[in-house]
């Protein structure tokens, strides 16, 4: 059986970027119920040196799209941090959807000897696809969408182990 690149990447960033979206959702009605300032959510950090839980979604998507181009051979695209509210940060999750979806499976399979380089000058790192995926892209991005999905939590959203790993659907 042979290792597929594209089947340890893509699915889990749409996987658990869907049960982000779904949890953004939850986020909005808990606001709204509670009436509380949504900048209380999006600014909130688990520890004063930790980054808010708007970076931490931001950073996520930015792991998920990062990963998925550069296993493909594409360019990164540059999505800006502006994001300021639920709905904002809910379409950013979106587009990485939607620019992870346009990878074609070809050109991320295969890609476990591709060389990738994040960073520059000192702070260069070299991987190839399979490491930087294994032991770089992937566990940056579930610890980015753990800490939002536990600062949700810790402010009292209601959300449990299912609504963090969502539905997983067969390719």
């Amino acid at each position: 059986m042979s290792f597929s690149m594209y089947s340890a990447s893509v699915p889990a960033f749409r996987q658990t970027l869907g049960s982000l979206l779904s949890i953004l959702d939850k986020a909005e009605a808990y606001v709204e119920a509670k009436k509380l300032d949504p900048n209380a959510l999006l600014q909130f950090r688990l520890f004063p040196d930790m980054l808010p839980f708007t970076r931490q979604i931001q950073i996520a998507a930015d792991f998920a799209k990062g990963a998925a181009a550069r296993l493909a051979g594409a360019d990164v695209p540059s999505f800006e941090d502006t994001e300021k509210t639920i709905g904002e940060l809910k379409l950013r999750i979106q587009r990485t959807l939607t620019f992870i979806d346009s990878l074609p499976r070809e050109a991320i399979e295969g890609s476990e000897q591709r060389a990738i380089t994040t960073g520059s000058g000192e702070k260069a790192k070299h991987w190839v696809g399979q490491e930087y995926l294994a032991h770089y892209a992937l566990p940056h991005f579930y610890f980015h969408a753990t800490t939002a999905y536990n600062i949700l939590r810790h402010n009292g959203l209601e959300i449990g182990k299912k609504d963090f790993i969502g539905t997983w659907k067969a390719e």
